[in-house]
């Protein structure tokens, strides 16, 4: 197999992979911003050229960036409203299952619900258990936003490298 053939491929089996990537700071099931990560940094090494490591550095950076920030963000937000971990498991546990239950929008569902049973039973008022479950979905729904951006970005990165690397 030839040089252009080989980077061809190793190109679109990065590209397809960067979207379950993409789609993986969205949907809790696939991996992330570290399975972003670790693509681009294989392809740059696959590739081997100037432009396909700046692409890949500059596409691993904003990814750490978006992973980070959700992080810290997510943190924050649940240490001020006092919500434990706990909670947040039994909403990811649940919203695994009811994504077998009710396709597509199970996932979404069934993590408020987790983690309003969740709250309800650690709180014993429905009100504030709400209010928690409430604040804790948009702390990480914020997070998501921004992880799901930075990882865009840092697809983008990889589609200008690409670009470069073919046509430039």
């Amino acid at each position: 197999m030839d040089s252009s053939t080989f980077d061809v491929i190793a190109t679109a089996v990065a590209g397809s992979l960067l979207v379950v990537g993409v789609l993986g700071t969205v949907i809790p099931v696939l991996p992330g911003s570290i399975l972003t990560i670790i693509v681009l940094v294989t392809w740059a090494w696959l590739i081997g050229t100037t432009v396909s490591w700046t692409a890949g550095l500059i596409g691993v950076a904003l990814a750490l960036i978006g992973m980070s920030a959700s992080l810290v963000l997510t943190g924050r937000q649940m240490r001020a409203h006092r919500i434990p971990n706990g909670p947040v498991l039994v909403g990811v546990v649940v919203g695994i299952a009811g994504m077998f239950i009710i396709p597509v929008i199970g996932l979404f569902l069934g993590f408020a619900l987790g983690l309003l049973l969740a709250e309800f039973t650690r709180r014993r008022d429905l009100a504030a258990a709400w209010r928690s479950s409430l604040a804790a979905m948009k702390a990480m729904g914020l997070g998501m936003l921004l992880e799901f951006a930075c990882a865009s970005l840092a697809a983008f990165a990889f589609v200008v490298g690409a670009l470069i690397h073919f046509f430039g």
